[in-house]
């Protein structure tokens, strides 16, 4: 704001009558007027004065207007941002909802994933458990199976084959909690494999001898042993000799054959009839048939029993100085000393196992 100049005349005050005036420019009054006129400097003065207000006011006015635009300008880019904030902070709302509206999308698939997941484990668990039980009891069924096998036909053979199998089977299916298992069937084949048993068929085919000898066993009370009868047309024809010496041998041998001398263990062979004969040598083929049946069906202890009554009648009904005696003798030696390796290795590691596997402890 500038100060306009007052125009209005200066009023003077009146002298006192007498007194002269203070300053010597002061105004003279107009006796007519009654105003007192300006000196022109002063009017000079005042004109400049006028001049710079107006051009202060004008410098003024031309400020304010320049702020007034600067601010309505600023106002009008302010407004301008605010209006590009507001749609700014609308887009980032609606962007905001979208990417929520998302999230929760995604969290709720992501969840339903995660419970996909751990269904998809726990049936992944549950076939691989189904898997493992599976494998264990088929090879426990089929170990069990080789076992009645090995003791049926008295060979490690399948009971063997039957515990590699199971190894084979263990290693594909790489299941870590099966490792005790792999580490039980190892032990049992080594031992199977370790294990002395005697050939089940072999002793069966030596029993069957012994029951064909039965029939040409001598016994301790012949007359005639059944060797020299059969011994004597092969001396007989092993030489020609003449008619006399024919009837010569002849009635030589018949002189031998009413006398003999003879040491008998057992006083009850020298008293058997002929029937009672037939009878011994029949009850002899029984109990060795006995020892057969016995070996079939893994009676052990009843085929021994049965082997060692053969070989007390062997000993005290018949001939022991006969060559078939003696072999039926030493087959029957042989038959008992192979029957004490007929226990089979039992793979109780293995079982053990496989109960706890399946009990699933």
């Amino acid at each position: 704001m500038t100060a306009e100049p007052s125009s209005a005349p200066v009023a003077a005050e009146r002298p006192d009558s007498g007194a002269e005036p203070s300053r010597p420019d002061a105004v003279l009054i107009d006796p007519q007027h009654g105003v007192g006129a300006p000196r022109p400097g002063l009017q000079w003065l005042l004109g400049v004065l006028t001049a710079a207000a107006l051009l202060s006011t004008l410098l003024l006015w031309q400020k304010v207007s320049n702020m007034q635009e600067s601010l309505a300008r600023q106002s009008a880019d302010a407004q301008a941002q605010s209006l590009e904030a507001r749609t700014l902070a609308k887009e980032a709302v609606d962007v905001a909802q979208q990417v929520a509206a998302r999230a929760a999308v995604f969290e709720a698939r992501l969840s339903e994933v995660a419970l996909q997941r751990s269904q998809l484990d726990d049936l992944m668990q549950s076939l691989s458990r189904s898997r493992d039980e599976n494998l264990v009891v088929d090879i426990e069924a089929s170990l069990r199976l080789a076992q009645q096998q090995a003791q049926l036909t008295g060979s490690v053979a399948p009971l063997l084959a039957a515990l590699r199998s199971a190894d084979q089977r263990v290693t594909r299916a790489a299941q870590p909690r099966l490792a005790l298992l792999q580490r039980a069937i190892a032990r049992d084949i080594d031992r199977v494999k370790s294990a002395a048993v005697s050939d089940t068929p072999t002793l069966l085919i030596k029993l069957d001898e012994l029951v064909r000898l039965a029939d040409e066993l001598t016994l301790a009370n012949a007359v005639v042993p059944v060797s020299a009868r059969a011994n004597k047309p092969k001396a007989a024809a092993s030489a020609p000799a003449t008619e006399v010496q024919k009837m010569l041998s002849l009635v030589l041998d018949e002189a031998r054959s009413l006398v003999r001398v003879s040491r008998v263990e057992s006083p009850d062979a020298v008293l058997l009839s002929p029937e009672q004969g037939f009878f011994v040598r029949e009850n002899f083929k029984l109990k060795l048939l006995n020892a057969r049946l016995g070996l079939l069906s893994r009676q052990v202890e009843a085929a021994r029993a049965d082997l060692a009554t053969a070989e007390l009648a062997l000993k005290k009904y018949f001939d022991m100085q006969s060559r078939k005696s003696q072999t039926a003798a030493n087959l029957l030696q042989q038959v008992q000393l192979q029957m004490r390796n007929l226990q089979l290795p039992r793979i109780d590691d293995t079982l053990a196992v496989l109960t706890t596997a399946a009990a699933g402890r």
